[in-house]
């Protein structure tokens, strides 16, 4: 038990260079996200986060739970607040009505998935064990746990399905000229 502690103080003293030099390269983002972008994703790497591909943009404020229980797909984008949750300690409070807790409190821990062409809006939250396939919209604010099938659009606490990207497309494509549409430069 005592060497499971030693462990895990150990691994986190380790993380706060790594923590800092995230910290510095956040303020990058308020002139240049590309430049911020070129900087973040090494630093992601680092950490444990598994990138399959690169993620076209991840807000400074998003929190990482656990970096090398997280893997990105190609075009993700993860907007600002959103937060990817591995653990939950809730099972604590189970084990403790059930007179079944021994010793300290206990996570259950989960990776957290996203595939390609993903974006998830402000202040979205995924939890545990999250899969989220590829062509994927997450509504801001929306709660999502468990699997998230390709082409689905998200909305809501819980998350639930309330389309697909096909389907949006119809309904806005007839709209494209009265829509205040940006377009950013190809980087």
């Amino acid at each position: 038990m005592s060497q499971r502690i030693h462990s895990r103080w150990r691994r986190l003293l380790s993380r706060i260079p790594l923590r800092l030099a995230l910290a510095a390269v956040k303020p990058i983002a308020l002139f240049d996200h590309r430049l911020y972008m070129r900087a973040l994703l090494p630093l992601l790497r680092h950490a444990g986060v598994q990138l399959d591909g690169a993620p076209r943009y991840i807000a400074p404020t998003v929190f990482f739970d656990d970096f090398d229980r997280t893997s990105l797909g190609e075009r993700v984008i993860l907007s600002s607040h959103v937060s990817l949750l591995t653990h939950d300690y809730a099972w604590t409070t189970v084990l403790t009505a059930m007179g079944r807790l021994e010793g300290g409190d206990e996570a259950i821990v989960r990776g957290i998935r996203i595939g390609n062409n993903v974006f998830v809006g402000r202040g979205a939250l995924l939890m545990p064990g999250t899969v989220i396939e590829d062509d994927v919209i997450v509504g801001a604010g929306a709660v999502v746990r468990g699997r998230v099938e390709s082409g689905s659009v998200m909305i809501g606490n819980p998350a639930r399905r309330s389309g697909t990207i096909a389907e949006l497309y119809a309904k806005q494509g007839g709209r494209l000229e009265t829509l205040d549409v940006r377009k950013d430069r190809v980087a």
